[in-house]
């Protein structure tokens, strides 16, 4: 692959995380709503993502979003050009409704691969609307990014090193396409698949790669995490910030605020507006002696499914109607927006309930006051053994799915390319940071960064851990082709 079609990925770390961590709250300045008298408030994400696959002319890299255009007549592919309009076009929902008077939100988590693949692509018709959607002046006050990881990689499983990576090269790629002031705005992470890890280490590693990113908050599902006694949070704390402890095997301890995204999966939550609904039945609750709306929070698939490519649309139009109109005293917000009018009446992140990952408490308390990696991994093992339902996988939108189990054929080749491309790189990179700069780098990265793709892992046995294994296979042959 030539350095001209790599995508941007890595070489200006240095540059990006000063401008990340050096920066104001823009949300309060940008905000053009009030907590004032409202009972509940609602906030809604889109997710969109495409993986790169190695499918086209010659084997080429290409978006998924291009096979299905290439591959009409397989599966639903059918539907390449609705889900490419869905990509499109809150840039023209959300200025109709402002237009028509009313205050539309919307949160958009697109991934690195989708990205880089409408570029590939020449649809320059996505790429402008998503960037009136990230650098309009107006826009600024109705919708908001939030970071991911850059190839849709579940956490869990992905290897502790390369979440910073990924972390990283989202930021690359939006930087590349909006600008360096728009990545300054990106506050929120949305976790692909909402799929949290709970083993201490890889919690505490996402977390500090966050904190060191510049990220203030992140999106979680409500049954990935619990109470620190181990019960699973009450009806009201579901509907307010918490603060997410992650503690290591060394009893290292750091914390990020989460928002709680409720419920299972189901696209028809956000794709019938559901949380507005739910939102209009809620009261106020008490932070810090302050009184606040309780927040209702939710994601979904933005292209996925009839409902979010046929109902979605009209359904978010009512719903901006009905709020305009004063109907049920609430209103939307964006994540970053909502805590930073919080913060503006003294609610504080340390005032947020502390929760943790699911079945920490269990870990905890076989661990005791022992706390060093070999207690860990025995405690882990011990409780794993019982087969009462403990696990360290983390924990996703559903509990019936494993991002493990039956994908050693994945995860192994996986592992030994990340170990591979660290061992020759990491010393290189410390002793020089411009070296992440060099086509050698980002090539041997892009095959690490897509391999570790959740979709390798999703769709089952066959063409798409066929995919994996040659990606596999050129990321080996990259790197064994280096001095």
């Amino acid at each position: 692959m030539n350095s001209d079609q790599l995508p941007p990925i890595a070489g200006r770390e240095q540059t990006i995380q000063s401008l990340r961590l050096n920066r104001s709250n823009p949300w309060i300045s940008k905000s053009n709503s009030t907590l004032e008298g409202q009972q509940a408030a609602f906030a809604c994400a889109l997710h969109m993502h495409q993986p790169t696959v190695p499918a086209g002319m010659d084997g080429a890299l290409i978006s998924h979003l291009q096979y299905m255009f290439d591959r009409p007549g397989e599966g639903d592919n059918h539907n390449a050009e609705p889900f490419a309009q869905c990509y499109r076009r809150m840039a023209e929902l959300i200025p109709e409704l402002i237009n028509e008077g009313c205050n539309p939100k919307i949160m958009l988590d697109y991934s690195g691969n989708l990205l880089w693949g409408v570029e590939q692509m020449g649809r320059d018709d996505i790429t402008e609307a998503l960037r009136h959607l990230a650098c309009d002046q107006q826009m600024q006050g109705h919708v908001e990014w939030l970071g991911t990881f850059w190839s849709h990689a579940v956490a869990p499983s992905t290897p502790i090193p390369d979440l910073a990576l990924q972390i990283s090269a989202w930021h690359h790629q939006f930087a590349n396409l909006f600008g360096d002031e728009a990545l300054q705005r990106v506050q929120g992470f949305s976790l692909p698949e909402m799929h949290l890890p709970n083993h201490p280490d890889t919690l505490f590693a996402l977390v500090k790669a966050l904190k060191e990113s510049g990220y203030r908050w992140m999106l979680v599902q409500e049954h990935s995490v619990e109470q620190c006694n181990g019960a699973p949070l009450d009806h009201a704390q579901r509907y307010l910030p918490n603060q997410l402890i992650a503690r290591n095997s060394r009893g290292e301890e750091l914390s990020i605020t989460v928002l709680i995204k409720t419920q299972g999966s189901d696209t028809k939550l956000v794709g019938q507006m559901q949380p507005c609904y739910e939102a209009m039945g809620m009261g106020s609750q008490h932070l810090n002696g302050k009184t606040v709306p309780s927040l209702v929070s939710q994601i979904a698939d933005g292209e996925n499914g009839g409902v979010m490519m046929n109902e979605f649309p009209e359904a978010f139009r009512q719903a901006s109607r009905r709020v305009r109109d004063g109907e049920g005293n609430v209103t939307a917000l964006n994540g970053s927006e909502y805590l930073a009018h919080l913060d503006a009446i003294g609610v504080e992140d340390k005032h947020f309930p502390r929760i943790q990952a699911l079945h920490q408490h269990r870990l905890w308390q076989e661990v005791g006051d022992a706390v060093h990696p070999e207690a860990i991994t025995s405690a882990i093992a011990k409780l794993t053994s019982l087969e009462d339902g403990f696990s360290m996988e983390g924990a996703s939108w559903t509990s019936n799915l494993s991002w493990v189990d039956g994908y050693s054929n994945v995860l192994d080749p996986m592992q030994a390319l990340s170990a591979r491309f660290h061992q020759r790189f990491d010393a290189t990179v410390a002793a020089d940071p411009s070296a992440t700069a060099s086509a050698a780098y980002q090539q041997a990265l892009l095959h690490v960064l897509l391999l570790e793709t959740s979709c390798f892992r999703y769709w089952g046995q066959g063409l798409w851990t066929e995919f994996a294994q040659e990606i596999n296979r050129r990321g080996e042959a990259v790197l064994a082709s280096m001095p």
